[in-house]
């Protein structure tokens, strides 16, 4: 696919990236980076951290797990302090957990996804909020999955966590809906990143399978969608769910 990057679109803002080491969080952050915002990468990866940062050219990291509320509260504290603001927030970490029953599913892995997918995106909309609303001004998107609207066999956890996702967006969209700032979450159906290597291939042929269109979606199709959302073109839609399924979403 071939990208169409709208220059100065960020210019003078500043957006934070969770995931934002690898995968589509990555994509994003170079994305805005080359369209003239300063971005920081939030990840718990501190390998991957300083690669990422020089490939995107993010002005800013910060190593955390999202699971943990008050690392989140440092973290947009010193995001903030660092950069000056916070215009923008792209929720993109997340984990699959294992591909089992839900009689088989191991209580503490469930545990695990949910902190991660749902607890994580719950702290970090709370503590990005206040500095948006500070400034007047705010966009975030939350990723979710097409999992959270058909609920995936054998992926229970993350097809809960993801409906949370959907059902969260809805709710503080209509909550800042009389301010600036604006929240809306995509639905990606699979998209190869490295978080295939947390799946079994039976359920990644499985989710192929329910695609119409035949493949797997591309890292920047996901983004350029991610994108427009966090931008200021986006200022009539809160609360929304935008599917990028490949034709696999029903509603």
């Amino acid at each position: 696919m071939t990208e169409h990057t709208i220059p100065n679109r960020f210019a003078g803002q500043v957006a934070v990236i969770t995931g934002g080491a690898a995968g589509i969080g990555l994509e994003i952050a170079a994305r805005i980076t080359r369209e003239g915002g300063q971005v920081s990468l939030w990840d718990r990866d501190a390998a991957r951290l300083d690669a990422a940062q020089a490939t995107s050219g993010a002005a800013h990291a910060h190593m955390l797990d999202i699971g943990d509320a008050e690392a989140v509260a440092q973290a947009a504290s010193a995001t903030a302090a660092a950069l000056g603001k916070i215009d923008v927030l792209v929720c993109s970490a997340g984990i699959t957990g294992p591909n089992t029953t839900v009689a088989e599913y191991p209580v503490a892995e469930w545990r695990r996804v949910i902190d991660v997918n749902l607890n994580g995106i719950f702290y970090c909309n709370k503590y990005v909020v206040p500095f948006m609303d500070r400034n007047g001004y705010g966009r975030i998107v939350n990723i979710a999955s097409v999992a959270g609207k058909e609920g995936n066999p054998n992926a229970s956890a993350y097809s809960a966590s993801k409906a949370g996702v959907i059902g969260l967006t809805k709710s503080l969209g209509k909550e800042l809906a009389k301010t600036e700032i604006r929240v809306n979450c995509v639905t990606p159906a699979a998209v190869r990143t490295a978080i295939f290597d947390q799946m079994t291939q039976q359920h990644i042929d499985f989710m192929l399978s329910k695609i119409p269109i035949g493949r797997f979606g591309e890292i920047d199709e996901v983004a350029s969608l991610v994108c427009w959302l966090a931008s200021t073109e986006a200022s009539f839609t809160t609360g929304a769910v935008f599917d990028v399924s490949g034709g696999r979403a029903t509603y």
